[in-house]
């Protein structure tokens, strides 16, 4: 049900998706050049790795992330629309609309046991951690919300979720 879900959200607002994510597109390539996408291994359900698609925010070069970081970036990852191309993780099977946040392969040795519960279900585009503080969370808070969501996971929790995440 939640597959179906996503899918027909998905394809729902595509119509929309589209026309915005022409407008990134052509604007990241002005601002920042080529490419336009930033693509990186994240890890999935049961921690298999997957390509997570995003806009790029950050000049290609010019020392750390932070003096990477354009404004024009920032306002993107603000507005949560350098995520758009993340919705073809979701028609792909690899990410669901709602459930913890997908990180770095690299990370996978560091969990403990309990951190490694949030492999569990398919990462998210959106979760409880993002709609309970995102990125004002530690690390510990971001991994508790994601063990919550999963041991109380419904259908209806993933429209509050959903809606949470609009307003």
């Amino acid at each position: 049900m939640k597959r179906l879900f996503d899918v027909l959200m998905v394809m729902l607002i595509s119509p929309l998706v589209l026309v915005l994510s022409c407008v990134v597109a052509c604007l990241v390539y002005l601002f920042l050049g080529r490419p336009v996408f930033f693509i990186q291994k994240r890890s999935g359900r049961g921690g298999k790795a997957f390509n997570l698609v995003k806009f790029r925010t950050m000049k290609a070069s010019g020392g750390s992330d932070a003096q990477r970081l354009t404004r024009f970036g920032r306002f993107l990852r603000a507005s949560s629309l350098d995520e758009l191309p993340q919705l073809w993780n979701v028609l792909k099977g690899d990410m669901s609309l709602v459930g913890p946040r997908p990180l770095p392969v690299e990370y996978l040795s560091r969990y403990s046991p309990f951190q490694m519960r949030r492999h569990e279900v398919l990462p998210g585009i959106t979760g409880w951690a993002q709609v309970h503080g995102r990125n004002e969370l530690d690390w510990e808070d971001k991994f508790r919300y994601d063990v919550e969501y999963i041991d109380n996971w419904s259908f209806l929790l993933d429209l509050r979720i959903l809606f949470m995440t609009v307003k």
